[in-house]
């Protein structure tokens, strides 16, 4: 197989970028990052002074405009893996050289499968363009839980998403706790929810909770890189999120 020897990455937010060299770098521990771009205006210029690198880790959002500018502007002649926090842009970027199409938080997995997407297609001389599947995959998007039906008395009742401050497990049964402060219990495993849930309103704190967006009061630094969380109407203090879960926390609270 094909290695990429040299990557590109041009992301306007710090904590993004260091979080793409982390995960390449963990992937591909031999490849050098050439340089990290924020701007159009600074990669035309790159480009036009330097090869291009076997691969550009390419945000479509860029500091001074939307990265597919730079098309416009410079000869880009290396394949393209997008990143956005969106996944409107789908259609355009599959019209470019891309690989792939990663949306944030980009988890180490999908990052890989992307780059061996890569080098699989230079190895075996394939296209590098994405299959009809995929593009139709962006262009219908997947549809999100908006609500649910409780057992409730004699009948039933109806609870949106958006009332659900979070969910938690205990002792092996499944609670929504609700903005109002009323709690009920759910079918859901957590695993369920979690795929289920729109994930820009909710995050999968740790193994016991998912927790909505606006339900949370505070984020505090707690040892070891870890975030320790204060919730609405939670009775638990000590909520916390991984060291390794902080940054795709941190990026997602950051939308």
């Amino acid at each position: 197989m094909n290695t990429i020897k040299k990557i590109l990455i041009l992301e306007d937010e710090k904590l993004n970028s260091e979080r793409i060299k982390r995960l390449i770098l963990k992937i591909r521990p031999h490849v050098e990052i050439v340089d990290v771009l924020a701007s159009v205006k600074k990669t035309v210029s790159w480009l036009s002074e330097n090869h291009c690198p076997d691969l550009i880790m390419m945000d479509i959002q860029l500091a001074d405009g939307l990265c597919f500018e730079i098309f416009n502007l410079a000869d880009v002649t290396c394949p393209v893996i997008f990143t956005t926090a969106y996944d409107e842009y789908a259609i355009k970027a599959f019209k470019y050289n891309s690989i792939d199409y990663l949306l944030k938080p980009i988890e180490k997995n999908e990052l890989e499968a992307a780059i061996i997407k890569f080098e699989n297609s230079v190895q075996h001389s394939t296209s590098q363009q994405p299959k009809i599947e995929e593009l139709l995959a962006y262009i219908h998007p997947k549809e999100y839980r908006k609500r649910f039906l409780i057992p409730y008395r004699d009948g039933y009742r109806k609870i949106n998403t958006e009332d659900v401050a979070y969910f938690y497990s205990n002792m092996n049964i499944n609670y929504a706790k609700l903005f109002n402060g009323e709690e009920v219990v759910v079918s859901q495993t957590l695993e369920n929810l979690e795929q289920e849930l729109d994930p820009q309103n909710f995050f999968r704190a740790n193994r016991q909770y998912i927790i909505h967006v606006n339900s949370i009061e505070n984020v505090n630094n707690f040892f070891n890189g870890k975030l320790k969380l204060k919730i609405k109407h939670s009775k638990d203090d000590d909520i916390i999120v991984s060291r390794t879960k902080a940054p795709s926390f941190k990026l997602w609270l950051d939308y």
